[in-house]
């Protein structure tokens, strides 16, 4: 079988088995919660999810335009959602890679170009995410220290890319400067949890783990700069590293990049909030504002690591869990009301996104499908 195929099946197998676990102890409250669903509640969260889109939409035609691409606002909106539909069934969140092939047939920029727009993108929703969470967690009694390190962790990565991106200028094309940007990025990766396991606590063999881990990195990364077969490679792949992190520097650490994307991209978070709030006033649940926005946060953390395809799953297990330990929802009947309303979020939100996606595909052309093929299959052309 193919390796990308058995990835697939493995990661889709374990989205639908977490799913299983949650809705087997609840599925009887589900099929009720689903046939009384309250259109009052329910046209406000399908409102706020569309709206999401469109606001990411034109934030991405803003990172466009920063890197000298002209695209309209149902353009770049479209590319989003393909995207995004594609993430819903493939694993790794190579579903990204669609919107850099498209952007390559509408002959708008070259692979180095696509792959800037979207770490960019990536970048402000982290760095958005996790500040929103770090301003609610004081707001939230009694929040086990993990929440605090889920938080923290994503801030102290964005902290040590903003910092690899200033010293950029000190680093030059050649074979040796990838070699100095993963030290400093393996650097701050180990400096910020040892910061963290300091802070908060936590089990001392873990951070044994990441050190050996990170000295073992390390050690590689030094002998394959010494290796003369593996330097041409090296310097290819560095030549095309430091101009994609020289137009990521270029278009978001201006101060009106800075400003723009920011607001930009708290209003999109705040959409994605209002249409958990909305759910969650479906079921009739009792919960602040606070803990809803922290298991956004905390869920959407999670959902960044390509465990299954859309996060499906992960996502919905940390919402639930937050949810648990930030409000009155305790007890059999609290967990399985944080269920309901976890499954049922994700649900709204992916069924929104998967409608977009086909319409933008139609938007589009349906060359897309092939290029989504591509995506799966990792194909990609040499040249930029």
């Amino acid at each position: 079988m193919d390796r990308k195929v058995s990835i697939l099946i493995v990661s889709a197998t374990l989205a639908v088995g977490i799913i299983a676990f949650m809705l087997l102890r609840v599925w009887g409250d589900l099929l009720v919660a689903v046939g009384h669903w309250d259109p009052i509640f329910l046209v406000p969260a399908i409102a706020f999810s569309t709206a999401g889109w469109w606001l990411r939409g034109a934030r991405y035609r803003s990172i466009l335009g920063k890197l000298g691409i002209r695209a309209g606002l149902g353009f770049s909106t479209a590319c989003v959602l393909v995207s995004q539909t594609a993430n819903l069934i493939i694993p790794a969140r190579l579903g990204d890679l669609v919107r850099i092939f498209i952007l390559k047939h509408e002959n708008l920029s070259g692979y180095p170009t696509g792959i800037s727009s979207i770490v960019i993108e990536r970048f402000f929703d982290i760095l958005t995410v996790a500040i929103l969470g770090l301003l609610v967690l004081p707001f939230i009694p009694g929040v086990p220290p993990w929440v605090y390190q889920v938080v923290v962790l994503p801030l102290a990565l964005c902290g040590g890319f903003v910092l690899l991106l200033l010293s950029l200028g000190r680093l030059q094309a050649s074979y040796r400067a990838i070699a100095r940007i993963l030290a400093l990025v393996l650097a701050t990766a180990a400096i910020g949890l040892l910061v963290l396991f300091t802070i908060y606590g936590g089990p001392i063999w873990i951070s044994e783990i990441l050190l050996v881990t990170f000295a073992i990195f390390a050690l590689i990364i030094f002998v394959l700069s010494k290796v003369q077969a593996t330097r041409r490679i090296i310097a290819r792949i560095n030549t095309l590293t430091i101009r994609m992190l020289g137009e990521v520097k270029g278009a978001s650490l201006s101060l009106g990049s800075i400003l723009g994307l920011s607001c930009l991209s708290l209003v999109i978070w705040a959409t994605d909030v209002l249409t958990t709030v909305s759910v969650a006033a479906m079921f009739g649940a009792q919960v602040s504002l606070a803990v809803v926005v922290l298991a956004v946060v905390v869920g959407n953390l999670f959902k960044a690591v390509p465990v299954t395809p859309g996060g499906i799953g992960t996502y919905e297990a940390a919402v639930a869990v937050v949810l648990v330990l930030g409000s009155s929802l305790s007890g059999a009947a609290g967990q399985a009301t944080a269920t309901l309303i976890a499954v049922s979020d994700h649900l709204v939100k992916n069924v929104i996104t998967a409608v977009g996606g086909v319409l933008s595909i139609r938007l589009l052309g349906t060359w897309v499908v092939d290029a989504i093929r591509d995506a799966f299959r990792g194909k990609r052309e040499t040249g930029a």
